[in-house]
Parts: structure tokens; sequence; C-alpha cells
């Protein structure tokens, strides 16, 4: 979660939503970035991007993780506000995202590296394995 001056904040969740797609990147996944159109949003949030990886073994993409931004609604509800340059108070905005849902990027990361010669390791994961394939 991010709380941040409303002017900052579209800047923010754009921020959030690299990270999230250099981690999956990181992974080797085949992966797909979603901006959601307004009636597939919560009502509660202003924008959201979905992060969806592809399942060999279900032939779809299924979501791994969501990044959102929430504009004033939150931190109305919370009575979240600071002081503005010319002394008034404000409402921040919040922003919301969820990392990687682990069992779902461990099934494509098995799913998606199947080789004649085992699971292959990817890259990044390969200092904490301190293996490059599964056999």
């Amino acid at each position: 979660m991010q709380i941040r001056r409303p002017e900052e904040s579209y800047q923010a969740l754009e921020e959030m939503v690299a990270h999230v797609e250099s981690l999956i990147q990181k992974l080797e996944l085949p992966y797909r970035v979603l901006r959601l159109c307004g009636g597939d949003v919560s009502f509660t949030a202003a924008l959201t991007y979905d992060f969806e990886v592809y399942s060999a073994a279900q032939k779809r993409w299924l979501e791994v993780s969501s990044v959102s931004n929430f504009e004033n609604y939150q931190s109305n509800r919370m009575k979240l506000r600071f002081k503005g340059d010319k002394g008034k108070n404000q409402l921040a905005h919040t922003l919301n995202g969820s990392a990687l849902a682990l069992p779902r990027i461990m099934a494509a990361l098995l799913e998606n590296n199947q080789t004649e010669q085992g699971i292959k390791i990817p890259k990044a994961l390969q200092s904490y394995t301190r293996f490059d394939i599964i056999n």
C-alpha cells in the first residue's frame, strides 16, 4: 500500500506496475498486463491493472497480481488528510498492490519451464536454488 498526494498518485501507480512487471519478467514467464475497463474495476478503485501469466496445463491466463489507485475513496473513509501547500487539509490518495500470488506463480514456473531434461529454473532464482534444472 502507498499513500500519496493526489498529484503524485498516478506516477506512483505506474511505478508499482513497472515493479510487478519486472518481477514477472525476471521469472521468465509468459504474461500480459490488463488495464481494466470501468465495468471490471471495483466501485472503490479509480484504475486497476491486472497481471496474468499463462497456465500451460489449463491453457488459459491466470491472474497473479493486481495494482490499483483508489484516489481518495479509502482516505475519505479513514479521514486520512494532509496539509496542502496553502495549509488547507486535503485527502490523500491510496494505492494497493498484491505483489505475486505464490501458488499460481509456482504452478506457472513448473508448467512453462518443462524441457526434455527436466524443469528449467529461471536465472533469477538459480542463486537461491543453487541449481538450474529439476530432473
